[in-house]
């Protein structure tokens, strides 16, 4: 148990999450390391190697001396970049190297979390060099974990875990960013209301009102006029949102009511992880 309750459900979440992830790794021959996952350009050995990156990253672990190929035509932005440097350093790793490391970084930072005895606001590293807090760091951990578990689970043909505790930290982190995607980048109108139905494993309803000003701006209540509806249920939801998958691409798992022109740009907006 960490000192902060507050940080308990991020432990956890994550925990449930890498754990599913050394589970549906531990048995994979060679060639299996090498499927291509949702997440683009990234094979089942290049997920595993940014989850390990990452945590190795938490535990304070310097970042590895490496030069990226030119011929990363999937990078191309400096944030891409710093995450691929943790990925491409472990392309020729074997599968008894991916496993052996992937569970010796979750039994050290296990011990890490046991430990944890910092405020939630203490300010720890961050990609490219910046600094987060604590409770953000394990938030976006438990979050990028689960997701990364999703893609894995796809390659693999083995889904599941879509409502785990991991999951509702994604559902949380997601909505956080809708208000932007409907106000800012699809440009929704003044004064108008845009609903979110979703079904599955984990179920929501969500308005996001656009005020005078353009602002957006999301609650529970449902809208009575709304300028659009979108029914979506909770896989595609995820996938769209974190850029596994384009509209265009699952159009009958989309169900749209009101203004299709707006749908259509909240839809194509709809991405909203790096």
């Amino acid at each position: 148990m960490t000192v902060h309750p507050s940080l308990q459900t991020y432990a956890d979440a994550w925990t449930h999450s890498i754990e599913s992830i050394a589970e549906l790794v531990q048995p994979l021959v060679e060639g299996e390391w090498n499927r291509p996952t949702p997440c683009p350009s990234w094979s089942v050995r290049d997920v595993v190697s940014h989850v390990i990156g990452m945590e190795c990253e938490m535990l304070g672990d310097p970042r590895p001396i490496h030069t990226l190929p030119r011929d990363l035509y999937h990078v191309q932005s400096e944030f891409a970049r710093y995450m691929e440097m943790q990925v491409d350093v472990r392309r020729h790793h074997t599968a008894p190297e991916m496993t052996s490391e992937l569970e010796y970084t979750i039994i050290r930072r296990a011990r890490q979390l046991r430990n944890e005895n910092r405020a939630p606001d203490t300010m720890v590293r961050a990609p490219l060099g910046a600094e987060q807090t604590l409770e953000l760091a394990m938030r976006m951990r438990a979050f990028d974990t689960w997701a990364h578990e999703q893609d894995l689970r796809i390659a693999l043909g083995k889904p599941g875990n879509l409502d785990s505790p991991g999951a509702y930290i994604a559902r949380d982190c997601l909505l956080e960013a809708l208000p932007k995607v409907v106000a800012k980048d699809a440009g929704a109108p003044a004064n108008s209301a845009v609903v979110f139905d979703v079904h599955g494993p984990v179920e929501f309803l969500r308005t996001v009102r656009v005020d005078a000003d353009g602002r957006g701006t999301i609650d529970g209540a449902p809208s009575l006029g709304p300028l659009v509806t979108l029914a979506i249920d909770w896989e595609t939801y995820v996938r769209l949102a974190c850029g596994r998958v384009r509209a265009s691409a699952v159009p009958d798992r989309i169900k749209v009511d009101g203004d299709t022109e707006l749908a259509a740009a909240i839809l194509r907006e709809f991405a909203v992880t790096p």
